[in-house]
């Protein structure tokens, strides 16, 4: 496996055209698409740390820029006014497929997302569940997209609430694999 180091001196040179040109095929808007670009470079250098390298460093920006489209149309479709969007990427926290479930639990909302984004993220999470282990993916279903609680789960599956959370946490970092290799790629 390649392991790739981030440059970001090189990423307006490299990299700005491409992702504007990303971003006005979602938005529409050159001084917004140049804000999301924006963003994203930001957003990059910020979490540079959390930069595994295992993708290449567009891939990785393009996963940013994508999360930051996804943003911006929730922040304009918001029924709370023009509240902020806040999604925690960070995988070393107990909440990081929290956006993901959110996602999941109304794959038939418009509001949240544009249709195609909303249509490409439910297939690909969709298929992504698809290749978890049964079991696993069953929990993640029961408890994410059902909305069954943990005790009913427990009871029907045989399992103790620890071992429930750990398998929803499994399932919920196989998701973001997953979806980075195949959603969030270009």
């Amino acid at each position: 496996m390649t392991t790739h180091q981030l440059q970001p001196d090189t990423w307006v040179d490299l990299y700005a055209d491409y992702l504007f040109n990303y971003a006005m095929a979602r938005v529409s808007d050159a001084e917004i698409a140049k804000d999301l670009v924006q963003e994203t470079f930001f957003a990059g250098l910020k979490s540079a740390k959390n930069y595994k390298g295992t993708a290449a460093e567009r891939t990785w920006l393009i996963a940013i820029l994508k999360r930051k489209v996804i943003d911006y149309y929730r922040k304009i479709n918001s029924k709370k006014g023009k509240a902020e969007v806040r999604i925690n990427y960070n995988s070393n926290s107990d909440s990081d497929g929290d956006w993901l479930e959110e996602q999941v639990a109304d794959p038939f909302s418009l509001k949240e997302n544009d249709a195609v984004e909303n249509r490409e993220l439910g297939l690909a999470i969709q298929e992504c569940i698809s290749k978890l282990p049964k079991k696993q993916s069953r929990v993640f279903t029961m408890k994410t997209i059902q909305g069954i609680s943990t005790e009913d789960i427990c009871k029907e599956l045989g399992i103790n609430p620890s071992n429930l959370w750990v398998m929803v946490h499994r399932a919920r970092t196989a998701l973001m694999g997953c979806l980075n290799e195949n959603w969030f790629r270009v």
